[in-house]
């Protein structure tokens, strides 16, 4: 039997009989049926009945089963048992390991009982974890199956417009490229408060769209929301180091320095800027010391570009510096 052979109605009854009924083996057997065909109604029937007659086998057998044969039906099963949130939270995570699947087809996905129930704060979480892995979703497939997202998006933004949550939810259509429902969502949440995390969104977008003009403003309205918070002046220093103004970058990772002096991040940053700004050779060297402490490899080797274009260096140091992008 296919799991196409699903779609066209084939019953319970044969899915178990093909399965040696197992009803785990029919799950197994099911989900590899809704990967085939996300939109397609059948195999949900069977899970349904499935989950009505076997429930307290299929818990005792699904239990602490985590691989993505089974965790689509366990989200449908949430769904059923009226747990829209965790069924949201566990489709996201679904959805970010093989988001080349249109999983948010899914009927339930887009049922008006779901779409009523969900919390803003689940769905915003679940759109995260559709971002865990760090796939390229900036494609028109991508946006294709990534389309009953955004309407879910939009209906429970509008139902429930919780700031915070909407600016979190604003990262997955950006990651899309649909630029204007992040904007959109930003707006929502601004109509109801303006919180930091909106401004950081809608600069983030911005800066995506490679508007640093219209990001570095959006940041600043962030540091005026939350002045103390060290990260927002890395982020505003980065955008005007990407312009260029290496001065306002140095200056502005100072004052992230006082609010949060030990952070190596800001450390490693303001070193950098601080060396292409005047060619300082202590400066440099305290940045191929912090280097290695840095998680973010990309950054990491951005601040040693920046830092080696700086004026006057001797070219062993500089040598020095970029061997730790290479290794």
């Amino acid at each position: 039997m296919s799991n196409q052979s699903v779609t066209a109605g084939v019953a319970l009854a044969a899915v178990m009989a093909h399965c040696g009924g197992s009803p785990v083996g029919a799950v197994e057997f099911l989900v590899g049926a809704m990967a085939s065909a996300p939109a397609a109604p059948e195999p949900y029937a069977a899970l349904g009945e499935l989950w009505r007659d076997r429930r307290s086998e299929l818990k005792e057998g699904l239990e602490g089963k985590g691989s993505l044969s089974v965790v689509p039906a366990q989200a449908y099963f949430l769904f059923l048992d009226g747990d829209m949130d965790d069924a949201a939270m566990t489709l996201g995570s679904v959805t970010g390991v093989r988001p080349d699947v249109p999983w948010g087809a899914a009927p339930w996905f887009g049922d008006a009982r779901f779409l009523g129930a969900v919390s803003a704060e689940a769905l915003a979480e679940a759109c995260l974890r559709t971002l865990d892995y760090d796939h390229d979703l900036d494609t028109d497939e991508m946006r294709e199956r990534f389309a009953p997202w955004f309407h879910a998006v939009d209906v429970v933004s509008e139902r429930s417009p919780v700031p915070e949550s909407l600016a979190a939810m604003a990262r997955l259509p950006r990651a899309c490229g649909r630029h204007e429902l992040a904007f959109a969502l930003c707006d929502r949440a601004d109509a109801v408060d303006r919180v930091m995390w909106t401004a950081v969104a809608r600069a983030a977008t911005w800066r995506v769209k490679g508007d640093l003009d219209r990001a570095a403003a959006a940041f600043e309205d962030a540091l005026a929301l939350d002045p103390a918070n060290w990260s927002l002046y890395l982020d505003l220093a980065d955008v005007r180091a990407e312009q260029g103004d290496f001065a306002a970058a140095a200056s502005l990772v100072g004052q992230g320095l006082e609010h949060e002096p030990h952070e190596v991040t800001l450390r490693a940053a303001g070193a950098a800027y601080r060396t292409r700004l005047s060619g300082s050779s202590d400066d440099l060297r305290a940045l191929i010391a912090l280097a290695p402490g840095l998680a973010n490899t990309s950054y990491r080797d951005l601040l040693i570009d920046y830092a080696c274009a700086g004026p006057g260096l001797p070219p062993s140091l500089v040598a020095t510096a970029r061997s730790i992008g290479t290794n």
